[in-house]
């Protein structure tokens, strides 16, 4: 049975995909968090140095973004595809404005503030749902802000992988929580029409993080791709 890689998104661990790997066995499950390296390519390089010869890869959002440039990098490897709340476009001019704020915000010790302030507001479709939020900084306070400082380079800089999914002929699934506000509709749709073999799925009551938001619904589209 084929291996899964699975990527999670920034300043996020295995932690992050929840209760849903647990149900995707029995095959291997290999957890790649993206640390090394302040750039897509390095990361990428990084997770395809450790991974198994051939694998199904899934990322969500960074997770993702180093998913594509892993495909660019190595497409023989890569049995299949899931793209979770992600983006495939290079950062717009805006996005990347707001990042030396925050890398020099975090890295001046107060990467719970950046946290708190900036990104955690806009993860979830029920801001309160505290259990989940609190995760989200534990996550991110283990990585550190030297991570966050990587990680954020990596996405200012990132490369359009438009050419890349539109080489891929693989099964593939494009997944995103209905009201996610980092990556909304038009950038899965895109992905989708990219990939045309693609299953597009909506999961409902949920943000940027479906894998915790709506466990059920996320566990069983990753279910029926892994099975395709």
């Amino acid at each position: 049975m084929t291996p899964l890689v699975l990527i999670p998104g920034m300043m996020c661990d295995a932690r992050m995909w929840g209760a849903v790997p647990d149900a995707l066995g029995p095959r291997a499950i290999h957890h790649a968090v993206p640390v090394e390296g302040a750039c897509m390519a390095a990361m990428a390089a990084a997770i395809l140095r450790d991974a198994p010869a051939r694998f199904a890869l899934a990322g969500l959002s960074l997770g993702g973004i180093v998913a594509m440039a892993m495909l660019e990098q190595a497409p023989e490897r890569v049995e299949r595809l899931a793209l979770l709340d992600t983006n495939p476009l290079a950062e717009a001019p805006d996005v990347q404005a707001r990042r030396a704020p925050q890398i020099a915000r975090a890295l001046a010790g107060d990467l719970d503030g950046v946290m708190r302030d900036e990104m955690k507001p806009n993860y979830l479709a029920d801001p309160s749902d505290i259990a989940t939020l609190d995760l989200c900084l534990e996550m991110a306070r283990a990585l550190g802000p030297q991570v966050f400082h990587r990680q954020s380079l990596a996405l200012r800089d990132r490369a359009d992988q438009q050419a890349t999914l539109r080489g891929f002929t693989g099964p593939a699934l494009v997944l995103m929580g209905e009201h996610d506000r980092l990556c909304p509709h038009d950038r899965h749709a895109l992905m989708h029409a990219l990939m045309p073999q693609s299953k597009l799925v909506l999961v409902p009551d949920a943000g940027h993080l479906p894998p915790l938001e709506q466990p059920d619904a996320t566990r069983t589209a990753l279910k029926e791709w892994l099975e395709q």
